[in-house]
């Protein structure tokens, strides 16, 4: 039975999220986004973090065994609306911790799990944060998006290396969200991807390292200083020789499918995050066309030209909305193996809800570009980031979809049958290692 309805404990949910994004964090919003310092600002909204920790939001997809709420994608993805029609910066802080967190889940052992995954969700203080550190400066090489490149001199080049029972790591970071903490001292955890093996490429020279707060050799340096989604903090990381212990590694020379699980699970709640931006933006428009009349006789909404527009902006919400939903309930069925579908509906929705904002600006004409008086201006900044963020559509995530889909055994209709797909090495790398055009 196919049923799009909530159930009560979602509708329940919802309300509390709902509730949590108008009366806690919205009140906060205004200011930190405002504020010219990314780390004042990202101070400014911790009051409402402490709170959102505090009724399951920060932890609450981790499984009931170590503190979590146990909440299945689905469950996440009505909550994670909420929070962004408000702010998605804000629902970037809450995402980043599961990018972390979740790895360890899926690829690190029982001993593993059961200190650092009980330690996320019991903290007393009620502000833990945890990093999710994979992306690097651009150069030559450079940044992330070919980190399964099948050269070791391409992709990612922070280095760990084992020595006495401790992996040495050195390079920076550059990017990553939350993982310079509410003080520039660090994160209380960071989850890091590094190179483990110098001498293989992408596929199998990875691993996750789990940083402890206070690990010497660490600099923080100023945060990035951002265009949109203010709230969420960006980070510039130096590594001189952090000694890390050898039970601190996960995922040993599976690095990849760490990043590439990581960003499958992420992709629909990024592009419900999209869809809860978008919202905001429609519903603001929409009230905004009933009432004023541009100088006419009648509200706007009256013209057809008017009516057009908000009803394409309309369904393009809704059906990012639905493929969104479509997305979590395959990753929920398949034990999150939903690679293809996440990518396509944090692609889909980022892509289609830019537009969508957009046009609600067009709707309302230059109005809209008075940032003191309405907040367009803002929902366009915030929106602009969704196609580049979280593994980028023209980066990690169409070239996953290309990847599952240039198998000889894919099936075509595997999406609409709900038919499992098993991600594996073999489908990553494509396009990575091109031809180089002749010289002359």
């Amino acid at each position: 039975m196919i049923d799009f309805s909530l159930t009560p404990e979602q509708q329940t949910l919802q309300k509390v999220a709902r509730e949590f994004a108008q009366d806690i964090l919205k009140p906060l919003v205004r200011a930190a986004d405002a504020e010219p310092d990314p780390l004042k600002g990202f101070q400014t909204i911790k009051p409402a973090y402490e709170k959102a920790y505090e009724m399951g939001f920060a932890t609450g997809y981790l499984p009931k065994e170590y503190g979590g709420g146990g909440l299945t994608n689905m469950d996440v993805l009505i909550a994670v609306e909420e929070i962004a029609a408000v702010d998605p910066g804000f629902g970037c802080i809450l995402l980043v911790n599961g990018l972390a967190l979740m790895p360890l889940l899926w690829f690190g052992n029982d001993a593993q799990k059961k200190k650092w995954l009980t330690q996320a969700c019991t903290s007393k203080s009620k502000d833990y944060l945890a990093g999710w550190l994979v992306s690097e400066p651009a150069g030559s090489p450079g940044g992330t998006a070919n980190f399964d490149h099948p050269s070791p001199k391409a992709g990612i080049q922070v280095t760990a290396d084992l020595k006495n029972g401790e992996y040495v790591i050195n390079g920076r970071k550059y990017w990553p969200s939350s993982a310079a903490g509410w003080d520039m001292k660090g994160a209380d955890v960071n989850v890091m991807v590094v190179r483990t093996d110098r001498n293989k490429g992408g596929r199998g020279a990875l691993s996750c390292v789990i940083i402890e707060r206070g690990t010497p050799g660490i600099t923080y340096e100023p945060l990035i200083d951002t265009m949109g989604q203010r709230l969420n903090q960006n980070a510039d990381i130096h590594f001189n020789n952090v000694r890390v212990p050898a039970e601190n590694v996960f995922a040993l020379g599976d690095g990849d499918l760490a990043i590439s699980k990581a960003f499958t699970w992420s992709g629909p709640v990024a592009g419900i995050a999209a869809v809860g931006t978008a919202r905001a933006a429609y519903e603001y428009v929409l009230n905004w066309a009933k009432t004023y009349t541009a100088g006419g006789l009648d509200p706007i909404i009256y013209h057809q030209n008017v009516g057009y527009m908000l009803t394409d902006i309309a369904m393009r919400i809704e059906a990012s909305r639905y493929l969104s939903y479509k997305a979590a309930h395959y990753a929920d069925s398949h034990n999150y193996e939903n690679h293809a579908l996440g990518a396509m509906s944090k692609i889909y929705a980022g892509e289609t809800c830019f537009q969508a904002v957009y046009d609600c600006m067009r709707v309302m004409g230059i109005n809209s570009y008075d940032r003191r008086s309405h907040p367009l201006e803002k929902y366009l900044r915030d929106v602009l980031c969704f196609p580049i963020y979280d593994a980028g559509n023209m980066g990690m995530q169409r070239r996953k979809i290309w990847g599952v889909m240039a198998q000889e055994n894919f099936n075509p209709r595997a999406f609409m049958d709900n038919e499992r797909i098993e991600f594996t090495k073999e489908m990553e790398g494509i396009g990575t290692a091109g031809t180089p055009p002749p010289k002359g």
